[in-house]
């Protein structure tokens, strides 16, 4: 593959699972617009239409991590020159830190809960080169769900999202 570009860390965002689990406000808002209302009285529709603007004003201004990660570049508020490099090895860096500051549980069996953090890394250097974006999601200690993210800029599976801010 070919790719050429940046990355953006987003997160860690750290919460319940049921949050997690609600995509509406994890989705962005329809290039349409809402959907259209046929019948004012009609209250089931006036619901849809009510749960739609609830769900775009999530999506704007949460920081629940979006269904697809590309769509973090639509984010603005949550991208920031700290988190944004021109060098693979630092957004490498920046991922093993999120990781080691926020280990996965640990099984009561002893048994491995997840990939290891070699696993990830290996994983991560060799796709983020042809600008395909790397998740990590998983439990904490907590029971918490952690999700941080590396985005590829220009994304490539949604090439038409400018880049939020550039590289200094």
């Amino acid at each position: 593959m070919n790719w050429s570009g940046h990355w953006h860390g987003y997160g860690p965002w750290t919460g319940p699972s049921t949050v997690y689990a609600r995509e509406g406000g994890r989705r962005p808002p329809h290039p349409n617009g809402p959907p259209s209302v046929l019948n004012p009285e009609d209250k089931k529709q006036q619901q849809v239409l009510d749960r739609y603007r609830e769900a775009a004003a999530e999506f704007q201004t949460g920081n629940v991590p979006p269904t697809m990660t590309g769509w973090w570049l639509t984010k603005k508020t949550h991208v920031s020159a700290e988190r944004t490099w021109a060098d693979m090895g630092i957004a490498i860096s920046w991922l093993t830190k999120q990781y080691e500051a926020n280990l996965p549980f640990e099984r009561a069996d002893g048994l491995q809960a997840y990939n290891s953090l070699k696993s990830k890394l290996e994983y991560a250097t060799d796709v983020l080169p042809c600008g395909v974006d790397v998740s990590w999601v998983y439990y904490v200690p907590a029971k918490n769900v952690i999700a941080f993210a590396v985005v590829c800029c220009p994304n490539r599976f949604h090439p038409e999202l400018p880049c939020p801010l550039p590289p200094q």
